[in-house]
This record gives structure tokens, C-alpha cells and sequence, in this order.
């Protein structure tokens, strides 16, 4: 597998969460480690990250009297999208590295003006070596420009900036033949964009902890964006150097190529 030079990574709350929903810093520093040293091999990266709502349920701990589901996590969000950037912008400063923060609704990625302007951001933060944290607009988000889940972000934002690599981040290993607790459950190491294998995915019931993504989503994700010749993988994001030993070709999660590469 030839290196990549452009990569996105898309990590789930359930990854920079405690079992208390709480943000886990130390993960969010593993994280921003392997980033610098994929930077030090002039591989830039693109983060799509979630924890805002989470955030701003850290900040607003006594909670918010608004009963409308919608406006009450516009509400988290808002709040809570300064805290994450907080915490990247203090990190990535540690490492000698800049960051930026880029919000975005499902409809600018749409072809004209709007989809130029990202693509024109993009590429002015990669060319200055800052790194992109993208994150869904959840305060201005109507259901009608709202994304299915940041998984679908990733594969938007690694389409636009013509990625080779797109990686998920979750908290399994991969995509299993069954639930991934079961004793006789196997991790399937590669699928391909036409391999029929959603019969596997058996939902923890847990969901993520207020994410919207789940495994079946990120198997449609990873195998259209297989489609566009991004090689994608779904993996742990606990794992220690996980991104690393993917860049490196080492064997770990759920590869999804175009093609049977054998």
C-alpha cells in the first residue's frame, strides 16, 4: 500500500469518552500525537471530530430547561464547540502545530459557490500546515441540510480534499461477523465496495454516547467512499498507535477497498 499523503480521521464520542460521558483528555492527546507524527512524514491530516454536545453537557452541567430535542442540543452545541476547540487548539500548541476549526451543513458540499468556498478553505489550511477540525454545524443544522452522522462528514470531506485515506474511528475493532462481545464472533479484516456483509452487523443497543452514528452507517459510508478510490478503514480508536500502523500498512480493523485486492 503505497503512503498516503492527504488522510481524514473521523473519531466518535464513544472514543474520546469516559463511561460517565465525560471528555477524556489524555485520548484526545494520543490522538493529536499521531497526527504530529504523521505531520513529521508531510502527512497532513483532516479531523472530524464529535464530542461538542457532550462538551457543552460538561459546561451546562446543570442542564437546560428546553424541552425541543432539536434546540436543546443546538444549545450543547454551541456551547460545547469552544470547549473541544480548547482543548485541540492547547494540545496541538504543545506539539508546535495549528489547528482550525471548520463547521459545515450538508448543503455545502453541494456543487457552486458554497462547495468552492470549502474546497478554497481546505486547501489554504493544508498548504500553511494547519490542521482542519471539522465538525458539523450542529447550530444552524435543519433537518434538511443535516448530515446522517459525522461518519458521513468524513467521506464528504476526504471526497472534497481528495484523500487516499479515510480511517473511522469507533470503539471495536472492526466490522464483526456478529455482536463483537459474542465468544464466536470474528473480525473481518477486509470487505469490498459490492461485498454483501451488512447481514453481520448486529447493534450494541448502547448507540454512541449522544452520536447518531452506528456501524451500519459506517459500513455505507466506507464502502461509497471505497467507490471513489479512498482506501477506508473502520478501527479502534483506543488502540494504541492505531492510525500509525494503518498509515504503516500494519494489519488492524476493517479494511474496505473498491476491489478484491488479492
Amino acid at each position: 500500500m503505497e503512503e498516503p499523503k492527504r488522510i481524514v480521521i473521523k473519531v466518535g464520542t464513544n472514543v474520546m469518552t469516559n463511561k460517565d460521558n465525560r471528555i477524556v483528555n489524555t485520548v484526545l492527546r494520543k490522538l493529536v500525537d499521531q497526527i504530529a507524527t504523521l505531520y513529521e512524514r508531510d502527512i497532513m491530516s483532516v479531523l472530524v471530530s464529535s464530542g461538542s454536545v457532550i462538551a457543552g453537557k460538561e459546561v451546562l452541567s446543570n442542564g437546560v430547561d428546553i424541552e425541543d430535542k432539536i434546540i436543546r442540543r443546538q444549545v450543547f452545541s454551541a456551547v460545547g464547540q469552544p470547549r473541544m476547540m480548547r482543548h485541540y487548539y492547547n494540545i496541538f500548541q504543545d506539539y508546535g502545530m495549528r489547528c482550525a476549526q471548520v463547521l459545515a451543513t450538508k448543503r455545502d458540499f453541494d456543487p457552486g459557490k458554497h462547495r468552492e468556498n470549502m474546497i478554497n478553505c481546505y486547501e489554504g489550511l493544508l498548504s500553511e500546515g494547519i490542521i482542519p477540525i471539522a465538525n458539523e454545524d450542529d447550530a444552524v443544522s435543519l433537518s434538511m441540510s443535516t448530515f446522517t452522522d459525522n461518519d458521513e462528514l468524513a467521506s464528504l470531506v476526504a471526497e472534497l480534499i481528495n484523500a487516499d485515506m479515510l480511517i473511522l474511528l469507533t470503539d471495536t475493532e472492526g466490522l464483526y461477523t456478529g455482536h463483537p462481545d459474542d465468544e464466536d464472533s470474528e473480525m473481518i479484516k477486509h470487505v469490498t465496495a459490492d461485498q454483501k456483509v451488512e447481514h453481520f452487523i448486529t447493534e450494541s443497543g448502547k448507540g454512541e454516547a449522544e452520536g447518531r452514528g452506528g456501524m451500519k452507517s459506517k459500513l455505507g459510508v466506507a464502502k461509497d467512499a471505497a467507490r471513489k478510490n479512498i482506501s477506508t478503514f473502520i478501527a479502534n480508536g483506543k488502540r494504541e498507535n492505531v492510525i500509525v500502523d494503518i498509515v504503516d500498512g500494519i494489519e488492524v480493523g476493517t479494511r474496505i477497498t473498491a476491489e478484491d485486492e488479492n
